[in-house]
């Protein structure tokens, strides 16, 4: 066929969304795009003409999603293996169906059965909504030459015979898979990702001294700090990241030093000063390397710049918060998660790191009061804001992200068994009109104002430190009442 005849038979203008493009279809309604097409496959629900719950592909003359049988469509879309209906895909098989069978090759051990390992992965993945995402992945010719790698047993089904593997972001992705599913036993999820970049950072290093240096600061301080608080609770993306940037920046300061003609052990106070005046919030990591340094013996005992305390965020005023408050428990077309996660904010001044880390233990509902594992004792939500946290906790069932359905996370992300990004969450507040440091910031000052800074620390997670810091700054009557168990 022609670019002209393809251009003749197959391009019209979609009767739905009116963008002109190849046609997948010809309903009672006109030519369909692929993206209308497909989006027709996922709506399902009661037929208005015939009450039938089923699929609703077709539009009536108002617009209206109705079923295939009322819309007169001639084709069907029942999958040719389990009946049902749905987008089909080849062999007019479903999305199911077609995931269970690429899988069934992919693990393939080699007596045409899938791996016996590897069943509770393929249970994992089937269980998921929207199985066309995942077979997009399986599309990936890496994924394609791990999952085939470790169902013959060329790559040992193991921690390390993954660790060995590359590219690392893929091996991550299916190691947090099979972890989630059992196949693989659960290890610190934020732990290996950091040796592997560490290895690949340590190899850019051409100078012999410094490598030697800086792996034993990551051997002998680093590790030895993220195992025990690993050990303790699952730690956050952001605590990974702050690990990498001390190894970035001593490795930056050894190489300046170097310039400067000295070795760590020849290191002067003026030298530090120098290292810090350019920028003292960007060199600020490569501080932890150097008392590392001074308490082993490597460099003399010398002066570090004090850190600079940066300003709280302006709160809002009290009428603000509160119609921002009344703005998202009163106006149900927002998002569920976003309307929970401000209110967290706005009556409890939690911050954004601290609600992706909750888990659904975190809440306890007894049917009378809904209450959150915020600090000691649990918060109690009043009753607006628990009935917004029943029907998100209903809603977790049918997020479409990987593993979703047996995560611990309140706030699931995408990746299998994270929880989601801090810095995403942030973004969905700013959307629905809720700045989510100045919102904290106005909450905590409102709430010390109302009870002692203590008492007010050890509820919601503070360090008593800080709310009497910000009880006295805020002039409150609580500044004199003594610290201690009440």
């Amino acid at each position: 066929m022609t670019p002209e005849e393809y251009e003749r038979w197959m391009i019209r203008d979609c009767a739905r969304c009116g963008r002109r493009a190849s046609k997948s279809a010809e309903w009672s309604d006109g030519p369909i795009c692929r993206t209308c097409y497909e989006r027709a496959m996922r709506l399902r629900g009661r037929c208005p003409c015939c009450g039938t719950d089923r699929l609703l592909p077709g539009r009536d003359t108002d617009g209206t999603p109705i079923c295939r049988d009322c819309a007169g469509i001639v084709r069907d879309f029942f999958c040719d293996r389990c009946g049902f209906e749905g987008l089909l895909l080849g062999g007019r098989l479903c999305e199911h169906c077609t995931l269970a069978d690429t899988l069934a090759h992919l693990l393939d051990d080699g007596t045409g059965r899938v791996a016996p390992a590897f069943l509770p992965l393929v249970k994992t993945l089937l269980e998921m909504d929207r199985p066309k995402s995942r077979l997009i992945w399986l599309r990936n010719p890496n994924v394609v030459r791990l999952l085939q790698g470790l169902a013959t047993g060329s790559i040992p089904l193991t921690h390390d015979g993954l660790h060995q593997e590359t590219p690392w972001r893929t091996v991550t992705r299916l190691r947090d898979l099979l972890m989630d599913s059992g196949v693989l036993p659960r290890l610190d999820r934020q732990l290996l990702p950091y040796q592997r970049w560490l290895t690949e950072r340590l190899a850019t290093i051409e100078e012999p001294e410094h490598r030697q240096l800086l792996r034993h600061f990551a051997t002998w301080h680093q590790m030895r700090r993220l195992r025990a608080k690993a050990e303790k609770a699952p730690r956050g993306r952001s605590q990974t990241n702050h690990t990498k940037q001390e190894v970035t920046q001593a490795g930056a300061f050894l190489a300046w030093l170097a310039s400067q003609g000295r070795a760590i052990g020849q290191c002067q106070q003026a030298d530090i000063d120098a290292w810090h005046t350019e920028s003292l919030a960007t060199r600020r990591p490569s501080q932890s390397f150097l008392r590392w340094c001074m308490r082993t013996g490597r460099m003399p005992r010398l002066t570090l710049p004090p850190a600079v305390i940066t300003q709280d965020p302006e709160p809002l005023h009290q009428h603000r918060q509160l119609a921002m408050l009344r703005h998202v428990l009163n106006d149900d077309s927002l998002p569920l998660r976003a309307r929970v996660a401000a209110a967290l904010v706005l009556l409890y001044a939690q911050p954004v790191s601290r609600i992706v880390r909750l888990t659904i233990n975190d809440v306890t509902d007894d049917e009378i009061t809904v209450t959150v594992q915020l600090g000691d004792p649990p918060s109690p939500l009043p009753e607006p804001v628990a009935d917004l946290m029943r029907a998100y906790l209903r809603s977790r069932q049918h997020l479409p992200y990987a593993s979703s359905r047996s995560s611990q996370w309140l706030f699931p992300g995408r990746q299998p068994g994270q929880p989601m990004n801090p810095v995403s969450l942030q973004v969905h507040l700013r959307e629905i009109g809720v700045p989510p440091q100045r919102g904290r910031a106005s909450a905590i000052r409102h709430l010390i104002l109302q009870a002692p800074a203590p008492v007010i620390a050890k509820a919601l997670g503070y360090h008593d430190k800080t709310t009497t810091r910000l009880v006295t700054e805020a002039g409150g009557t609580w500044s004199r009442y003594a610290p201690g168990d009440h």
